[in-house]
């Protein structure tokens, strides 16, 4: 049971110097890195050493360490000695990993850490056991929670958060200590924390990460927003597709209960507070405000026209406020370093420092976090290592399918709330897809479409129709049936349905269109007048033919399924056009290059 700043400085103490004396083997066991084997892998070290008896070893399994594009990664820290981190690790290196170890000749690391990353919100991510609650303490959790109880005053702690800067990291941007003061200000029995943790854009996987390596931050956070607003209650609202993290959050409720820093009477002062979580069934609009709430209640999940704000009467009309995951992992730094340190890391208008799950055509795709105002040159070839296969870069889709796609002239872009609006695009909840020359602007567009068509709760009318006629026309582009009136329909409807629209979602959706609009003009009227895409994508708008290169082997007339390809054995095959699906199985199969895609 904790229940002194004693308490917590023992277990800090006894767990560190534990560690110092000892080899760490720590395997990144993420959602990411367990699907690349990295369980296999901890099987085998924990089989290996248990044989020898070598108690000089520990074996610590981790959240994410953020290495996705080298997964199964694992750090080696002997004593006296810098951590060494390897990546793709499988069974042969791990047993050269554990020969070297016990001659304490570890090899130096193998893969690149960019010296651009700092790491607030990740802190703890990769770095120690999230299943093991006195790990946590001996890297300062539920220290900042002992301070607000004893230290500060309930409108102390929301200055502190206000003078810091946070904003909301869920891709609205607002002030979170301003939400906690609206709270505050509510004179009511009963309030409700709240934590926004249903991600569901394309690609992301910050939130997730966060959870699955560091749960006991966020269940901190939560207490100590229930101390700040007066609330004895905290809901984790989480999309039910996420068994892992589930699983630890669970184990570290259970753990944080039994040891004293959730459930009654924290640190020996008469303040409460529980948590329990609550399923969602993974619908992007769920991550509004009030269609989580409404969700949480057991109703469907549609928003709500504001105000009331959730902070004046959200769960069951209650004042409630809201945080995401990435915004909840900040505070309990903010509360033991200060408000000063936290706006000393960013920018003036958007303080500390951002999570982005990197992916697409970038070589190094993985976790990161980096200050506010680091650009996305910076991001994209500094840490993201370039394009993948050496290609061109032709755009990034920041903010999910509600972001916009950013081109070469916007490289040099200062990745912040205010400077992301200003191009067209948005920070969103941390999403970032990379794209090169091979992809189709127009056919991203609707892909982003189908996704908000898709997840649309049809509440409204704008976003319910809008989008889904903004969708048939992308469809008809690609297929070929597009005029240059459609063009002008596009930005038209997209307008109408940003302005009418009741909730972010619907203000953001036509996002995707009007930036490959302004960006990519000329590969909209390739669609429209040519009949073609330039990047080969749209297949409707592609011929297939077999060039002189052909030998005659006949694999493509094999692989064909509407039997299109003809030709003998060892002379030249055609391609019957009037047969042909445009389905890409002879291009794949030729082992020649002799099938042009055009």
């Amino acid at each position: 049971m904790l229940n002194t700043i004693e308490d917590l400085k023992n277990i800090k103490e006894n767990y560190q110097k534990s560690e110092n004396e000892k080899t760490l083997i720590k395997i990144s066991m993420a959602t990411c890195g367990i699907t690349a084997g990295a369980d296999t892998l901890y099987d085998f070290f924990k089989e290996e050493l248990e044989r020898e008896g070598n108690a000089s070893i520990k074996l610590v399994s981790t959240g994410c360490m953020g290495l996705c594009h080298s997964e199964p990664t694992i750090e080696v820290t002997i004593p006296g000695q810098q951590p060494e981190i390897f990546g793709n690790v499988d069974l042969p290196k791990a047993e050269k990993i554990l020969k070297d170890i016990k001659y304490k000749k570890i090899h130096k690391t193998d893969v690149f850490i960019s010296d651009k990353l700092e790491k607030v919100v990740l802190r703890n991510c990769g770095f120690m056991d999230p299943e093991n609650i006195e790990e946590a303490v001996s890297r300062d959790a539920y220290l900042a929670l002992y301070k607000s109880l004893k230290e500060m005053s309930r409108q102390d702690v929301i200055d502190e958060i206000k003078i810091s800067g946070l904003r909301g990291r869920g891709g609205g941007g607002f002030p979170t200590g301003l939400k906690w003061q609206f709270a505050f200000n509510k004179d009511v029995d009963k309030k409700y924390v709240v934590c926004n943790a249903d991600e569901g854009d394309p690609g992301a996987f910050m939130d997730r990460s966060v959870l699955e390596g560091d749960p006991h931050s966020v269940l901190e956070a939560m207490a100590i927003c229930g101390y700040a607003i007066g609330s004895d209650e905290g809901l984790i609202y989480i999309r039910a597709e996420y068994p892992l993290a589930i699983n630890r959050l669970k184990k570290a409720i259970k753990q944080a209960n039994e040891y004293g820093v959730l459930g009654k009477n924290i640190f020996g002062t008469d303040f409460n507070f529980k948590v329990r979580l609550k399923y969602g069934a993974g619908a992007f609009v769920c991550g509004e405000e009030t269609a989580l709430i409404h969700s949480m209640e057991g109703k469907r999940g549609e928003p709500t026209l504001k105000p009331p704000f959730p902070a004046e009467a959200g769960y069951w009309k209650k004042p409630t406020n809201v945080n995401n995951v990435e915004t909840l992992a900040n505070i309990p730094v903010i509360i033991n370093k200060g408000a000063q340190w936290f706006k000393s890391i960013g920018t003036e208008k958007s303080p500390g420092t951002k999570v982005f799950a990197l992916a697409g055509k970038v070589k190094n795709v993985g976790l990161i976090e980096v200050p506010m105002g680091t650009t996305l040159q910076e991001v994209i070839f500094d840490i993201g290592g370039g394009i993948t296969k050496n290609r061109k870069f032709k755009a990034v889709q920041t903010g999910g399918p509600s972001g916009g796609c950013l081109t070469e002239k916007d490289l040099n872009t200062p990745i912040d709330f205010d400077s992301l609006k200003e191009k067209g695009s948005m920070m969103g909840s941390g999403g970032m897809i990379v794209m090169d020359e091979d992809d189709c602007m127009v056919a991203v567009a609707k892909f982003y479409l189908g996704f908000t068509v898709e997840e649309s709760c049809g509440k409204c009318t704008p976003c319910r129709i809008g989008n889904k006629r903004l969708y048939e026309i992308l469809d008809k582009i690609t297929k070929g049936k597009g005029s240059v009136n459609d063009l002008h329909l596009l930005k038209d409807l997209s307008k109408t349905i940003k302005r009418a629209s009741l909730c972010g979602l619907g203000k953001t959706s036509p996002n995707p269109v009007l930036s490959t609009l302004n960006n990519f003009y000329d590969e909209y009227l390739a669609h429209v007048k040519d009949k073609k895409c330039p990047s080969t994508v749209c297949t409707s708008l592609i011929q297939f033919t077999i060039t002189d290169k052909c030998i005659g082997c006949t694999a493509c007339a094999k692989v064909c399924p509407t039997e299109a390809i003809l030709g003998r054995v060892k002379e030249k095959h055609y391609i019957y056009q009037d047969r042909c699906i445009k389905c890409g199985a002879c291009y794949n199969a030729c082992r020649f290059n002799a099938i042009k895609k055009a």
